[in-house]
């Protein structure tokens, strides 16, 4: 019985890091754009780092799938760009939940006794930040844009 709880957590925390895609992962799925690079740029991917110049196979073993896909078209040429995003949770306080019932037994009055005690709640609101955005042209990273906070 004092496991009950231990199965629903053991499954989520598998579904989490299976769910989670890493560069290895990235670069067993498409080993011949890994391979077509020089060891200094394989090093970078790894690590996460893009450059001037990557094509989009490159960015996507680097970072991953972007959040957000955009196309456009002008008498220059047609772009690329992909978004990357940070997604966090930003505390608004406490609010006021509604009330907790607690029994006891009043040993001076030998009879059990109801109050209700209130119970506040912390808030959270979802937010959305731009990380990283990255505009491709014939097919190569012509502009990278990252934020320095």
């Amino acid at each position: 019985m004092k496991y009950r709880f231990a199965t629903p957590l053991l499954i989520g925390v598998l579904a989490f890091f299976t769910g989670c895609e890493t560069v290895n992962d990235r670069i067993k799925e498409k080993p011949e754009a890994f391979n077509s690079v020089d060891q200094a740029t394989q090093d970078k991917i790894k690590q996460g780092i893009i450059d001037i110049g990557y094509t989009e196979d490159l960015v996507y073993l680097a970072l991953g799938k972007p959040d957000q896909t955009r196309e456009s078209a002008n008498a220059g040429g047609k772009t690329v760009t992909w978004i990357y995003n940070t997604y966090y949770q930003r505390p608004e306080g406490t609010h006021f939940a509604g009330y907790s019932r607690h029994v006891y037994f009043d040993p001076y009055l030998k009879t059990y006794r109801v109050y209700y005690r209130p119970v506040y709640d912390e808030v959270y609101s979802e937010e959305k930040e731009e990380r990283i955005r990255i505009v491709f042209k014939d097919g190569k990273a012509s502009v990278i844009e990252q934020s320095k906070d």
